[in-house]
């Protein structure tokens, strides 16, 4: 009888046990890690702390860098994948197209760090966030330029984000005097856009 009840107050106390939280790697640019501001103010750090607010319990990673192109991630990925990650935001592909590069390759490398994730987490929810270049690229690239991220989101059964800075890009008062980085004001906006289809995949 005696042993029966320890047992029990042990199952009790494994129960009652709080749940590990779960860890979102934000991996991208200078978007993601919030160029311009403190990590804080970064739109990775505002998701962590609203679904924090609704007991999520989330560890967000920042895995932004400013001026990587899609090649420096996929060497640089391996690095952030040492522990267990439950959600990847991938969030790169801006800066291939603002140089020009050739398209192909760019999708071939935001595959590669999809396929590296996967790998190494093989439950992983994967969010990818759309980006899109300037007009003055040229209609064909820009075209196929946007069309990489809804391609790549249904070939991996993913949460697509349209695009990213949806309501930020192009509004001078939500960005840095370069026109391009979101300030305090548009991170916050980004946040918001993105809160809830990760509060979906939690």
């Amino acid at each position: 009888m005696v042993v029966a009840k320890t047992l029990f107050f042990i199952a009790l106390l494994i129960v009652m046990q709080p749940k590990p939280p779960q860890t979102v790697l934000f991996f991208g640019d200078s978007l993601t890690a919030g160029y311009g501001l403190s990590s804080e103010e970064a739109f990775p750090a505002l998701i962590e702390k609203e679904l924090n607010k609704k007991m999520s319990r989330v560890k967000v990673i920042n895995g932004g860098l400013s001026g990587e192109t899609s090649a420096g991630g996929v060497s640089r990925i391996d690095w952030l994948l040492r522990q267990p990650i439950q959600i990847f935001v991938l969030e790169l592909g801006a800066n291939d197209g603002l140089r020009g590069l050739p398209l192909n390759q760019t999708r071939k490398n935001l595959q590669a760090i999809i396929d590296k994730v996967k790998t190494k987490n093989p439950g992983v929810k994967i969010v990818l966030a759309g980006m899109m270049v300037p007009p003055n690229m040229g209609n064909q690239y820009t075209s196929e330029f946007r069309g990489i991220y809804p391609d790549l989101a249904k070939k991996n059964n993913a949460t697509l984000i349209p695009f990213l800075l949806e309501g930020v890009g192009g509004i001078e008062k939500l960005n840095q005097s370069d026109g391009i980085h979101p300030n305090v004001e548009g991170h916050k906006i980004i946040a918001r856009n993105i809160a809830p289809a990760i509060e979906k995949l939690l």
